[in-house]
């Protein structure tokens, strides 16, 4: 299975991996990779894989199958369905950028998913991290512009906090006794999983309060510290079914 060191550190943008097979015509199969796989909302990392001796493909998507999948484009040079050998040594680079937008958006939806069940008691349903924007599911009849309102002013109050963003893991069933299963929903995940990666939102720094803000399950990348967001602007709000809601907010 492919190491996904990206879990501990989320800020290393190239690294040196080796080719463990090829797959198809199209893609490969590393023994360790930066780019995050497609999941939990959040979009497939891109970027660019390179040989010791100077090919050059285009990582245009990555997926989760048996290990994770790095789906190939050839650069300049390299003819199709030419592949990196295996067991030859890469260079990865990411689309850093990209990467580091959806890391803002990423942690910017977990503040947003912790406010509304805190204030609306609208418990997340869905969410998609773009590079640009993002969308939020929740249960919630209707949100009035004097509710996004507010939602836009206490999301920005959060990210100017400069509240410390951790990530560590918890054995299950510690998880399941410290966490509030209804922001966790830890029982929707197999019981094969008996480790749990828990991303925290610590406490405001200017107050005596200790307790964190948000703890949840979540595999995700972010950043590690809330004021790296920037300014968030509640963009809209539409319907999605019956009790069912959908906010949208972009970042500076």
């Amino acid at each position: 299975m492919t190491e996904q060191p990206y879990l501990e550190d989320a800020t290393v943008r190239e690294f040196e991996a080796t080719v463990e097979r090829t797959v198809s015509d199209d893609r490969v199969v590393l023994d360790r990779t930066h780019f995050y796989p497609e999941g939990g909302g959040q979009p497939a990392d891109r970027g660019t894989i390179t040989g010791t001796d100077g090919r050059e493909w285009a990582v245009v998507d990555v997926q989760k199958h048996d290990g994770i999948h790095h789906y190939l484009e050839p650069g300049e040079g390299v003819e199709a369905g030419e592949l990196p050998d295996a067991g030859s040594t890469v260079t990865g680079v990411l689309d850093w950028e990209r990467r580091y937008s959806h890391m803002r958006y990423h942690t910017a939806q977990h503040l947003l998913s912790a406010l509304l069940l805190e204030e609306y008691d609208a418990e997340t349903t869905g969410n998609q991290v773009r590079a640009h924007k993002a969308t939020l599911d929740c249960a919630y009849e209707r949100f009035h512009d004097d509710e996004l309102a507010h939602i836009e002013r206490r999301m920005n109050e959060l990210v100017e906090q400069a509240r410390a963003v951790d990530w560590y893991v918890l054995d299950r069933s510690t998880a399941e006794e410290r966490l509030d299963p209804e922001r966790t929903r830890l029982s929707l995940l197999p019981d094969s999983i008996t480790e749990i990666r828990i991303v925290e939102v610590g406490p405001d720094p200017a107050s005596d309060d200790d307790e964190p803000f948000d703890r949840t399950a979540c595999a995700g990348t972010h950043v590690s510290n809330t004021e790296e967001i920037g300014a968030v602007t509640v963009t809209g709000r539409e319907t999605k079914g019956s009790e069912e809601e959908r906010i949208t907010f972009e970042l500076d």
